[in-house]
């Protein structure tokens, strides 16, 4: 029977907790990758819960929080281009770019539009209003919403819209992790895999964790008992020195994944070479891009010819530490700009800016 299954009483929390507690004979170090589990740890206080037990880091799974500066501020040069509507996700509207944002370029007048889905780039194009316009759709996210963006890709080229583009800024999970492992400095034991990617996925893109890095590798859900079971499991392969792949999610997750969503993917993406991120650099084939085929509907190349290198000379705001925190070495409130100077409604970092932040956890829940 498994944990999940075991625990399903009113007293879950208190006896998954209970047995991590009693199993860990050592302080373990956990990095959840995805952000919404790094908002439930903070806000059910499940680091506070098994503090003497588990320490948790925070990885580089907020899609938002991962963006280099550098690719904000294209999105703000492509917005500034003639006859060009920018459509965007809400989070991405207040991520500090070297001089400005795209919600303050809108402020002056750039045609700069949220979204909530990318189907609504169609009702965009549908207005007839703006049928002499180049609507650019600034797709970010992991494995988890790269088939939506697919998906629309699809529709365009079904419809024969032709002034829909894409600005693709799709990233993928495990180079990130890899990136962590490599470094020299890295005191992680296992990771808590975001299930919400493993849906699409499946368990199989993680299991260079146990076989290269000997870590523990599992993948949770995001209630209390999801967390606290995933944990339990890690607490066991590590104490065991018996690493590997498990799945505390499988209401959700299958090891093979979506196998209708990764075609449809691998039907319109390809690996790039490299890919900059926040705090880590380039990072070897860790983005996707449109396939050359494709290209016609790829913004980068439609509009290379008015795109610098950067409109600015990109650049970090150097007191910031999201991209340590992105790494794991360090905690929101060891951020000397945390809740003082950075803040939601002031944000200087992305980390800040997501609902799937961790400063934005730490912020939301400090009092709690």
């Amino acid at each position: 029977m498994s944990i999940y299954s075991s625990f399903k009483q009113k007293d879950d929390i208190e006896r998954l907790t209970c047995l991590i507690s009693s199993e860990a004979k050592k302080t373990i170090n956990i990095m959840e990758i995805c952000g919404g589990h790094t908002h439930s740890i903070m806000k059910y206080g499940l680091n506070t819960l098994l503090k003497d037990k588990i320490n948790f880091l925070h990885g580089p799974g907020c899609p938002v929080c991962v963006m280099p500066v550098k690719r904000i501020d294209t999105a703000i040069e492509i917005a500034s281009l003639p006859d060009v509507i920018l459509a965007a996700y809400g989070d991405m509207m207040r991520v500090p770019g070297t001089h400005s944002s795209l919600i303050k370029e809108r402020a002056k007048g750039r045609d700069i539009r949220m979204i909530y889905s990318p189907l609504d780039i169609i009702k965009i194009a549908a207005d007839k209003s703006n049928k002499d316009k180049k609507i650019v759709f600034f797709a970010i996210g992991f494995e988890t919403t790269t088939p939506m963006t697919a998906a629309l890709l699809e529709e365009v080229i079904a419809k024969k819209i032709g002034n829909i583009f894409f600005y693709i800024n799709h990233v993928l999970v495990p180079p990130p992790i890899n990136a962590i492992l490599d470094s020299n400095d890295n005191l992680i034991d296992g990771f808590i895999c975001p299930g919400h990617v493993s849906v699409i996925t499946g368990s199989g893109i993680y299991e260079d964790i146990p076989l290269k890095y000997k870590k523990a590798a599992v993948i949770a859900g995001f209630e209390p008992y999801d967390i606290l079971s995933g944990t339990l499991l890690i607490v066991r392969q590590v104490e065991g020195n018996a690493p590997k792949v498990e799945i505390a999610y499988k209401r959700a997750v299958k090891e093979t994944g979506n196998k209708k969503a990764q075609d449809l993917v691998n039907k319109y993406f390809e690996v790039r070479g490299e890919f900059e991120w926040r705090g880590f650099g380039n990072i070897p084939k860790s983005g996707l891009k449109l396939k050359d085929e494709f290209k016609v509907f790829d913004a980068e190349y439609v509009f290379a010819d008015k795109l610098g290198e950067s409109a600015y000379d990109a650049k970090e705001n150097a007191a910031c530490k999201c991209g340590e925190i992105l790494k794991g070495r360090l905690k929101p409130d060891d951020c000397p700009l945390f809740d003082g100077v950075c803040t939601p409604e002031n944000p200087i970092g992305a980390c800040m800016v997501s609902f799937e932040g961790a400063c934005a956890a730490y912020y939301k829940y400090r009092n709690f």
